[in-house]
């Protein structure tokens, strides 16, 4: 069952559901556990959606005839995992991913007749950003994007006109930058709505504006080395023909440059070191990136 508003409520279900097909989105939680949800797809689906929701609580409740006390945390964070992976839509994948900072996991059992336990999960995420902000980004998001898809026809166009816009909008956030607890610089709220934001902020802005006008691109994390020091990191890459290219908008932005635009693994993995998740054969086979610049 949901429960719309301030929290999320969601029942798992413990017993495979037989002659249904599987959605397009399709993922199998892991079974060396003592608990495995026979309905994991549809109570991934409501996770992702309460983030999208902004909902500040999410209770996940079922019945077990087993003591899954000890697992629950891996459980958790299997359905979370899952619940950030990519889809099709804009609003989800990475641009959820990078605008929250984790979650509380709380939980409780309690016995019922006939030897089974009831179990309560509670999940808190920690946003970036609120429901409000959210709608302003979407307004200003679906305006420019509007204006950009009747201009443009090709996907480099789209790429040209997102990166631009970004360029000419979006200062850098050197009052924030230094300043941990401050998350919203990260956002596309900082860098869509107050024009001020760090790397993170350029490149969740980015995926969503090139996601909505129908370019894949990801926002990929990891080291920038510079001459004398080296700092975490956020850039994109972005699907143009078969395969991906990089771009690094915060450095252009910063030195006033294009020097990053469309680059090449060969030349831009020389300073940009990825973190492993994005470095494995498994991401690379799912997006071969160009080994040279794009000629344009």
């Amino acid at each position: 069952m949901r429960k719309y508003g301030a929290s999320a409520v969601l029942a798992a279900a413990l017993m495979m559901f037989s002659g249904c097909s599987a959605p397009k989105y399709h993922y199998e939680v892991r079974k060396d556990l003592s608990v495995y949800f026979g309905n994991a797809d549809s109570v991934i689906q409501s996770v992702r959606e309460a983030f999208r929701e902004r909902c500040p609580e999410i209770t996940i409740e079922y019945v077990s005839h087993s003591d899954n006390m000890e697992d629950i945390a891996a459980v958790v964070n299997e359905l979370v995992t899952f619940a950030m992976s990519e889809t099709d839509d804009p609003c989800e994948g990475d641009y959820l991913y990078h605008q929250y900072g984790g979650y509380e996991l709380g939980y409780s059992r309690s016995e019922i007749s006939g030897g089974r336990y009831s179990y309560t999960v509670t999940i808190v995420p920690g946003y970036y950003t609120t429901t409000e902000q959210e709608k302003q980004v979407t307004a200003r998001v679906n305006e420019t994007v509007g204006k950009i898809g009747s201009e443009c026809v090709s996907d480099l166009d789209k790429v040209k006109a997102v990166y631009d816009y970004i360029y000419e909008n979006v200062d850098y956030d050197r009052v924030h930058a230094k300043n941990e607890h401050y998350h919203l610089k990260t956002t596309a709220y900082a860098a869509l709505i107050q024009k001020s934001a760090v790397c993170q902020g350029y490149s969740v802005l980015m995926y969503r504006m090139l996601r909505e006008l129908g370019v894949d691109c990801r926002v990929i994390t990891g080291m920038a080395l510079g001459e004398n020091s080296s700092e975490y990191h956020a850039w994109n890459i972005v699907r143009l023909g078969g395969t991906y290219y990089n771009i690094d908008i915060t450095w252009d932005r910063q030195t006033e440059s294009r020097g990053w635009f469309l680059k090449g693994d060969r030349t831009f993995s020389a300073d940009h070191i990825r973190d492993t998740e994005y470095s494995t054969e498994e991401f690379y086979g799912k997006y071969p990136m160009s080994e040279e610049d794009m000629n344009i």
